[in-house]
């Protein structure tokens, strides 16, 4: 039944309703009620974040390690415009938000008063839809409509914008189930047509791939354990997008590795060559299509997605068929058994003599040494000495991004936390903060760059207050490292402003936050340092001293396509029998 309550009260108490065990934010003077209701109660814990930025990604990395929305609680004007990159990053990643600013009074609104501003408008482009509550009746709704958005579809950030004076004012709270949200609720079950279309062309493909993305994880467990009983009735190979990893097991037969701009040989290759492309809750982004013309040509091309908007988007094909992963899978496996489960496998066999010569290149082999740590062989050591764990990771953006993304192996969903689509730099400390509060006895490591990890380092104080035992794994090369290697290969070696200069003494740093420093720059100290690091029962910087000038190989460089990659000197060339441009 309605009861009346403060607007404030009508906050927590929508949140509650919601389910929601966790707030990140930080406190200023427009959502001052609503903290004081938070201080009254004891069913929601609220983690205090030391910038918003902070608070946005921390509630990415639990909403992406759980499946459950993020919630994010932060004041008016620099509080909510400092939110605005993680909105966005969430926005590019689907990644389900809930965001509540504070807003000036409702009769200031317009009057450019302290702390004012247009929260709605700026955020409008970054988030799902975005409300400006000035009824308080209406307030308790909007918040359950929020939640119904964030989390129904495609997955994504929404922003309720609530001004003092409603905080304030009494009203009727509305219970979820009363307030209105069936003016939103997307396609789930895929076109059976079409699905049986998609069939009829996966019983004749001769060179199949499955293209794989985030949205076989959004979708949930369901989505994942259907994908893989596809590929073990089929034997059809698949790869995944940086988004997608963990959907499909690391150690599986038919595993490919990550494609796209830093993914393996055999996977881009199989991209480009396969006659028959099943395109499972990715979206055709830049980084996997290269050159767009160039991409794929000879196949035929079957797009699966909950959001209308990315068919077509980017690459035109030839199956559509807009529903969830889940949904769509379980019809697409019950039309292929009642037609008889066929396959063109002898056909299909040929194909995996040909992806063996492609694996047979060795494209993630890299010179090693003795005297300096390379950084492959230390995500190679991090891998091998917490593989057992009840392990997630969290990653910056640049080169060690892309390493471990090729060198740590995910063996389930929900298990890999990165910046996809904004490359935001800074975000895998807040985001592997948000993750251990989640998992408070789970492994939680973060992969880090020094450049990356400095831009909102300050969470370390954050995960000392809360006792978050996250442990910062630095691959310290003093370079902004993507940059740098762009500028060596693709703007003749000017290596303007990528040089890291002034960098902090980690160990030191990690002193004055309270928590363990360790430095390792040898590699027969390496072992025994990840040991030291995984042992200490609280939260780690991990200095990790790198080879500087490392490249990340392979890499198609922008503009080019699949079949034009460059490769490290230490892939086996000798094997290469492809056919194409090979660039090294």
């Amino acid at each position: 039944m309605s009861r009346q309550m403060t607007g404030a009260q009508m906050v927590v108490r929508a949140l509650r309703d919601q389910g929601v065990d966790t707030v990140f934010g930080y406190p200023g003077g427009a959502v001052l009620p609503i903290y004081d209701e938070l201080f009254q109660q004891n069913k929601i814990r609220h983690i205090l974040v030391r910038h918003e930025q902070g608070a946005t990604h921390a509630a990415e990395g639990y909403a992406r390690s759980t499946g459950k929305p993020g919630v994010v609680l932060v004041t008016s004007g620099p509080g909510a415009t400092n939110a605005v990159t993680g909105m966005t990053d969430a926005l590019m990643d689907s990644i389900p938000m809930v965001v509540l600013t504070g807003q000036v009074p409702t009769f200031m609104i317009g009057n450019d008063a302290f702390q004012e501003a247009d929260t709605v408008g700026i955020t409008r482009p970054c988030t799902k839809h975005n409300w400006l509550v000035k009824d308080t009746d209406k307030l308790a709704g909007t918040i359950h409509q929020a939640f119904h958005v964030a989390t129904t579809g495609r997955p994504g950030p929404v922003l309720v914008d609530i001004p003092k004076d409603v905080q304030f004012a009494t009203g009727q709270y509305q219970a979820p189930n009363q307030s209105q949200t069936g003016h939103y609720n997307p396609q789930v079950k895929g076109d059976i047509d079409l699905i049986t279309l998609a069939v009829e062309g996966l019983e004749k493909a001769e060179r199949p791939i499955l293209y794989t993305g985030g949205g076989v994880v959004n979708s949930g467990p369901g989505a994942s354990q259907l994908l893989r009983e596809l590929v073990a009735e089929t034997n059809f190979p698949i790869t995944s997008t940086l988004m997608g990893l963990g959907c499909y097991p690391a150690s599986g037969d038919n595993w490919l590795g990550m494609l796209g701009m830093h993914g393996t040989y055999e996977a881009n290759w199989s991209m480009h060559d396969c006659d028959y492309m099943l395109c499972i809750g990715a979206r055709f982004d830049d980084r996997i299509t290269g050159r767009v013309d160039a991409f794929s040509p000879n196949s035929f091309k079957v797009h699966i997605d909950i959001d209308p908007s990315s068919i077509n988007k980017n690459i035109r094909v030839d199956v559509p068929i807009i529903g969830d992963i889940g949904h769509v899978l379980e019809d697409m496996l019950k039309v292929w058994k009642a037609r008889g489960r066929k396959t063109n496998s002898e056909a299909v066999a040929k194909w995996w003599e040909q992806i063996e010569k492609w694996r047979e290149v060795k494209s993630l082999n890299y010179r090693n040494s003795e005297k300096t740590i390379k950084p492959q062989y230390a995500l190679q050591r991090l891998e091998a000495l917490t593989k057992n764990h009840d392990r997630y990771i969290t990653t910056e953006v640049g080169q060690h991004q892309m390493w471990a993304a090729q060198f740590l192996g995910f063996e389930d969903p929900h298990r890999w936390m990165t910046s996809g689509g904004l490359g935001t730099m800074g975000y895998g400390l807040p985001a592997s903060l948000g993750v251990q509060i989640a998992h408070p006895e789970a492994l939680v490591i973060n992969v880090a760059g020094e450049a990356s990890w400095m831009m909102n380092m300050q969470e370390m104080s954050t995960a000392v207050q809360f006792k978050a035992p996250i442990k910062q794994f630095i691959l310290n090369n003093e370079r902004l490292g993507m940059v740098r290697q762009w500028q060596e290969l693709l703007h003749g070696e000017r290596y303007s402003s990528s040089w890291s200069e002034a960098l902090p003494d980690f160990v030191k740093l990690a002193e004055a936050f309270g928590c363990k420093g360790i430095l390792c720059k040898d590699p027969a100290d390496l072992d025994d340092a990840i040991q030291e690091m995984l042992d200490y029962d609280g939260p780690v910087i991990f200095d990790c001293l790198v080879e500087k000038h490392e490249n990340c190989f392979p890499m198609i460089p922008s503009g080019k396509a699949h079949n034009e990659m460059l490769l490290g000197d230490a892939s086996t060339k000798d094997a290469i029998d492809s056919g194409g441009a090979v660039m090294v």
